[in-house]
């Protein structure tokens, strides 16, 4: 709904990413957004779903519950 949305300035402040690199995000389809005239708006939501996901780029770790040093 339009009361959800917050601009991609308070989506940077709410989550700690930059404004540019929410920008990014938005227009690649990453997370959820709207432009409207020149502003972008995204919801919480989609944001905290985005930070929600492991979004480091590159091999993910391997589970450490197995490895034994012997």
């Amino acid at each position: 709904a339009l009361d959800e949305l917050i601009t991609l300035k308070q989506a940077a402040e709410l989550s700690g990413l930059s404004y540019s690199h929410l920008r990014l995000l938005a227009r690649k389809g990453t997370i959820w957004a709207k432009k409207l005239g020149h502003n972008w708006f995204t919801t919480a939501q989609a944001v905290n779903e985005y930070l929600a996901r492991d979004r480091r780029p590159g091999p993910k770790p391997k589970d450490q519950s197995d490895y034994r040093k012997d």
